[in-house]
C-alpha cells in the first residue's frame, strides 16, 4: 500500500459532492494510477474515495494534489509502471464486450 497526503483540495468540481472530495492534510491510499486525457497527466484513484458515475466525468484525482514520503518514491514508481503495463487487445475486448447495432 502506498500512502499519500492531500496537499491541494482546491477547485472541487460542482459535480463532485463534498463527501467525495479530498480533505487537505488527510492521508489516502492509492488504488490505481493512469495517465488521463485530454490533460495527459498522471492521476490516481483512491481506496478511501470512490468517484462513481454520479461524479462523471470526474473519476480520477490528479497526482499534483498529493505529496509522498521520500522513502515511498521507489515503490510509487514501481506502482505507476505496474498499472501502466496493463494492456489488452481488440480481440480480447471483443470477447467480453457486447456490440450494439
Amino acid at each position: 500500500m502506498i500512502k499519500c497526503v492531500c496537499v491541494d483540495n482546491d477547485n472541487r468540481p460542482s459535480r463532485v459532492p463534498e463527501s467525495k472530495w479530498l480533505e487537505k492534510g488527510k492521508e489516502y491510499t492509492l488504488a490505481f494510477t493512469m495517465t488521463v486525457h485530454p490533460q495527459k497527466k498522471l492521476a490516481f484513484q483512491l481506496q478511501e474515495i470512490e468517484l462513481d458515475e454520479s461524479c462523471s466525468p470526474y473519476t480520477w484525482f490528479l497526482a499534483s494534489r498529493f505529496a509522498f514520503r521520500e522513502e515511498d518514491l521507489g515503490r510509487l514508481i514501481e506502482f505507476i509502471n505496474e498499472c501502466n503495463k496493463i494492456t489488452f487487445s481488440v480481440n480480447e475486448l471483443m470477447k467480453v464486450t457486447k456490440v450494439s447495432v
